[in-house]
């Protein structure tokens, strides 16, 4: 292994290993007996991808050897590039799990970031080699630059901040809690004018933000807000996405209702998170546009089963709007597969199986090959790194997954991923962490 064979050259290489640090150059290639690369139609088979460090150099047929190369064997699995999740909140609980408004009043960002490093090094462990969070705050951008930096595993994450939106929106942290609580953070994500969104945005990428979150509408998990009412105005969402794009930062936004999902697209957006309640004109609408949609099918699913068997553990009020609405965006959803519109995967978790997407979207009516190309191509596009990210050809970053058996064919196959490659190190290898996946 190419991070187990650093283990016996003394204490500073090994010390590199566990952090996913290769101590020296090196070349590998791997024998991938299915190859579903992110750019053909068809898979191909008996291939060699070849390594240098940590970029894809060739990719051949056969099974090739080169002189001084590690050979990984993966010649009876399927292997992919890397998975991306676009919308994740790395720091965020199962809701089944925890109380919610206890949780939130009685954890600090320093907590959070400890929980986005366990969460970020599943996710990585699950095959995402990266993700968007949409959503955090100072501790998402601890936990990105940590990755970064070596000194934690996980996927490489573009990172928005607080969600922007209206007082008593979906991203006020104040609903439902008693007036006189205060948090001197509360209010880092709060526009009531479009001076307020220019202002905002332009914190936001002082803080270090990648990407802009923007709250349309209301929301369902959340206490007092209507998921079918549009919050934000559209002059505060126009102000928002050119103050965002003139600074080299995509939006993405939330929402529900098919009106306030025109306005937002009309004012430019780059995504639509959710929009479980779009219409036929609407998608038409995102099409023309070139506006992803980005379904997030897992969260409903996740919070339904909450809503039913634990209501007292979510926010005040919101059992009742999940029980109410979080069906519907898979009944929805072959509405969006038939339209056309461009589709990047996203699950709405931090804590959990990131891989659930992949089925609800096939069930969906979404081809597995086109579901895949969600969670590779199409993810890559939305968040500004094609030429990098979610193909395997030369030139892209060395993310690779590998799956014993056929996706197009098992969709269970997402959720038994046996090697994990980030970057040209290996993390995970023969279904189990190796030394730099298990840190």
């Amino acid at each position: 292994m190419r991070v187990a064979s650093h283990f016996f050259r003394g204490l500073a290489p090994l010390g590199l290993a566990l952090f996913g640090v290769s101590a020296s150059a090196k070349d590998v290639v791997i024998h991938a007996g299915t190859l579903i690369d992110g750019v053909a139609a068809a898979p191909r088979h008996n291939v060699s991808i070849v390594i240098h460090d940590d970029r894809i150099t060739a990719v051949e047929p056969g099974f090739k050897t080169l002189a001084g190369a590690e050979i990984i064997d993966l010649s009876t699995q399927t292997v992919l590039p890397g998975f991306i999740d676009c919308h994740v909140h790395i720091a965020a609980k199962l809701p089944s799990r925890v109380n919610a408004t206890e949780d939130w009043l009685t954890h600090s960002d320093l907590d959070r970031a400890f929980d986005g490093a366990v969460f970020t090094r599943a996710m990585l462990q699950q095959g995402f080699t990266s993700a968007r969070d949409v959503g955090g705050g100072d501790d998402s951008v601890a936990v990105r630059d940590a990755i970064n930096a070596g000194k934690i595993a996980g996927p490489r994450l573009w990172v928005a901040l607080e969600p922007l939106g209206p007082t008593a929106g979906h991203g006020d942290p104040r609903s439902g809690l008693d007036a006189g609580l205060n948090h001197s953070g509360w209010t880092n994500g709060i526009v009531n004018t479009p001076e307020e969104a220019r202002l905002r945005v332009r914190e936001h990428k002082r803080r270090g933000a990648d990407v802009i979150k923007i709250m349309p509408s209301g929301g369902i998990a959340s206490t007092g807000d209507d998921p079918r009412q549009q919050l934000m105005t559209d002059e505060e969402m126009r102000t928002a996405v050119e103050t965002a794009h003139a600074l080299g930062l995509k939006v993405a936004a939330h929402i529900y209702p098919a009106g306030a999902i025109e306005a937002a697209v009309r004012a430019g957006v780059d995504s639509v998170e959710h929009g479980s309640f779009a219409t036929a004109q609407t998608f038409a609408l995102m099409k023309a546009h070139g506006t992803y949609l980005v379904p997030t099918l897992t969260v409903f699913e996740v919070f339904y089963v909450a809503a039913r068997d634990h209501p007292e553990l979510l926010s005040p009020g919101t059992a009742a709007k999940e029980l109410a609405n979080d069906l519907l965006p898979k009944q929805n959803f072959p509405l969006a597969v038939k339209s056309g519109v461009a589709i990047a995967y996203g699950t709405d978790l931090g804590e959990g199986d990131h891989a659930m997407e992949f089925g609800l979207m096939i069930a969906g009516g979404l081809a597995p090959m086109d579901a895949i190309l969600a969670a590779t191509h199409n993810a890559a596009d939305l968040i500004g790194a094609a030429d990098r990210l979610g193909t395997i050809q030369a030139g892209r970053f060395a993310d690779l997954v590998a799956v014993a058996g056929d996706p197009l064919g098992d969709v269970t196959q997402f959720q038994k991923v046996q090697f994990v490659m980030k970057a040209g190190v290996v993390y995970r290898q023969g279904g189990h962490p190796t030394l730099a996946g298990a840190q």
